[in-house]
Formats: structure tokens, C-alpha cells, sequence
């Protein structure tokens, strides 16, 4: 039996391949997608480059955001039979260090990440080790589930770790996907939020999943409306999901003292100033990267019972059969979250 797989040959192009369907081995399943989300990491691999060092290009299916049905059971899997939905956690690891015990596999000395160093779910079937598949509720759709494997799973964790609540006003500097999911999380904890962002289609949608306040970058003084908004006090809590030095330091320059910032977006280097941002402020910096497997069940019990439109966020879907175009225009920035739907 055949199916199709995305393969990535490297220079912006895209080969759907007719493959055979893998069988699951000691301690696996075999998984039919239903929904697999496209991340801005894919590019690296679509460019022929990879975010991860190490990882071989063009060799392996991309797709690390995958969610389907369960159906093969390898041996060895009790917990796990055909029929079950299930999302899987993107990271592997050895399974017995104290990392992959406390559920935070993507720490492991052995760290690999599906979908760059194994097989991914831009395809109509993939094999995971039973470890690393995550239940769905019953109510949840393929794609709240897809996404919620990275973009409201890290949100959420990143937020949790901040403490935040209904007392607080919280900034969040880039409304991609991250930013959305962010302030969708923000208003389930009942917090005050304000969305920061270069674009005014993204600034719209921050407004219909809940934010308080939009500042347009390019065209306000963003700390000058932050510090308006919240009447000269400042700012409790900042999360940045662009990775632009410019947001990050607006970040740690608009919360007040004993405020708390959490730097989520990619960024290889950015200039601070220690002193007057974090010292005299006596601020909470953190860095924040996906979450411990064992949470996605509170994760996806907070989606469903304050119903967070997750799916607000996909901006487009489509078949595998369309994967030149989804990713040519992924690339170009034409769609926010897009997914591939089954």
C-alpha cells in the first residue's frame, strides 16, 4: 500500500512522492493525518537549510504540528489502540534522562525533532513512538488540535510560567500565530491585553480574538501608547513573538518594576541594556520553548472550556495534493497560519 508524502529537494521546491505506508514498530503507532499545520520553521528546510544543526535536507517528510487517527499498533503498545485521536509531541528523546522524565523531551542530550530528523505529517500517514501521542477531547477538531501542538501549547506554557492573571496588563509585540495564540490564552487568564504589530490586517484580527489595545509600530510611538493605556504605570508583563531586537527591547522597556518578559520569537542577537532595563527594574527575563508533554491535557481543557477560537487563526487550508502552493505562499507571507486538511 502506497501513499503521499512532502519532500522538500531543497531551493524552494516541493516533490509529492508516492511512498509506501510505514509499519509501526516496537513501541509505535501508525497515525492517518486528518490536519498538520505549516510553521515558519518549515521554511529553513523548504530553503534546503535546517533550524536544527545536523539535520540532513530534502531526505525526510517536513510537518511537525500533526494530529490524526490511530491506526496500527506496533508491539509493546498497551496505552494506545486503533481509533483513538490523538496530536503528537513534536520532540524525541532517550526517554530516561531526567529531562524526558520531567516531560521536557526537547531538553535531551538525544533531542530529535519530527518532521527534521524523522518523518513528519505532510503526509497521509506517519509512525511516532506511542510516548509521544497526546489524547484529544472528543469536542476538539483536527485543526484547534494541530495548531495547539506548538502555537497555543507554547503560549499557554510561556504564561503559565509568568503567572498571569486577571490582574495584569500584558503586551505582546507580533501577531503571527504566536502572538494570536498568545492573546487568545491572555483573555482566557482575564488579562488586560495589548497587541503591537507592523500590520494593520494582523492588528485586526489581535482585536477579533479578544485584544483590549492595537498599536501599530510604524505608525505610533508604541511605549509612549503603552505608557497612555496604562495611565504612566507601565506595562505588568510582555511577551515578544516577533524576535526583533527593536520589540525585544520595547519589550523589557515597558513593564514596570518587578515586571515580567518572555522572549518566544527566534532571535541570534540582540543588544540590551542590563542596568536600566532589567537591574533597576529588578524584571523577570525568561525564555520560553514549546512545553512538557504532560500538559497538553490541561492545555487542551483550558482551549475547550473557555473556548478559545483557536481555528481563528488559520488563515487558509489545504490538501497535501496542494503543497507547492501552500508553501510558495507561506513563503511569501500570503497566509498566516495555514494547514493541511484531510
Amino acid at each position: 500500500m502506497s501513499m503521499k508524502a512532502v519532500f522538500f529537494p531543497g531551493d524552494k521546491k516541493v516533490e509529492i512522492r508516492e511512498v509506501d505506508i510505514p509499519t509501526p514498530g516496537q513501541g509505535e503507532v501508525l497515525i492517518q493525518l486528518k490536519a498538520s499545520a505549516i510553521c515558519r520553521s518549515d521554511m529553513s528546510l523548504y530553503h534546503g537549510t535546517s533550524v536544527f544543526e545536523g539535520t540532513k535536507t530534502g531526505c525526510t517528510v517536513p510537518g511537525h504540528e500533526p494530529a490524526g487517527v490511530i491506526t496500527g499498533v506496533g508491539p509493546g503498545v498497551t496505552k494506545f489502540q486503533e481509533g483513538d485521536r490523538v496530536a503528537v509531541y513534536l520532540a524525541l528523546g532517550c526517554g530516561e534522562c531526567a529531562h524526558c522524565k520531567s516531560g521536557y523531551k526537547m531538553f535531551c542530550n538525544e533531542f530529535k525533532c519530527i518532521g527534521f530528523d524523522s518523518h513528519g505529517g505532510d503526509a497521509d500517514y506517519m509512525v511516532v513512538p506511542a510516548e509521544n501521542c497526546m489524547r484529544l477531547p472528543d469536542s476538539m477538531s483536527f485543526v484547534t488540535a494541530a495548531v495547539s501542538t506548538d502555537a497555543v501549547g507554547t503560549l499557554y506554557h510561556a504564561q503559565k510560567r509568568m503567572n498571569i492573571s486577571g490582574k495584569d496588563t500584558l503586551v505582546i509585540f507580533g501577531m503571527g500565530p504566536m502572538g494570536g495564540a498568545g492573546v487568545m490564552i491572555a483573555k482566557g487568564l482575564g488579562a488586560t491585553v495589548i497587541a503591537v504589530d507592523m500590520l494593520d490586517e494582523r492588528l485586526e484580527l489581535a482585536k477579533n480574538l479578544g485584544a483590549d489595545y492595537t498599536i501599530n509600530g510604524k505608525e505610533l510611538n508604541v511605549l509612549e501608547e503603552i505608557n497612555r493605556i496604562t495611565n504612566g504605570a507601565g506595562a505588568d508583563a510582555a511577551i515578544d513573538c516577533s524576535g526583533n531586537p527593536f520589540a525585544e527591547n520595547d519589550a523589557l522597556d515597558c513593564v514596570k518594576a518587578h515586571g515580567r518578559v518572555a522572549f518566544i520569537g527566534e532571535s541570534k542577537e540582540t543588544t540590551i541594556k542590563p542596568s536600566q532595563q532589567l537591574i533597576r527594574k529588578q524584571i523577570t527575563v525568561m525564555g520560553s520553548w514549546y512545553f512538557p508533554i504532560q500538559e497538553f491535557d490541561e492545555i487542551t481543557e483550558f482551549i475547550v472550556r473557555k473556548k478559545l477560537p483557536v481555528e481563528k487563526l488559520v488563515t487558509h487550508t489545504f490538501k497535501l495534493e496542494e503543497a507547492a502552493d501552500a508553501f510558495r505562499m507561506f513563503d511569501e507571507r500570503k497566509t498566516e497560519k495555514a494547514v493541511f486538511v484531510w
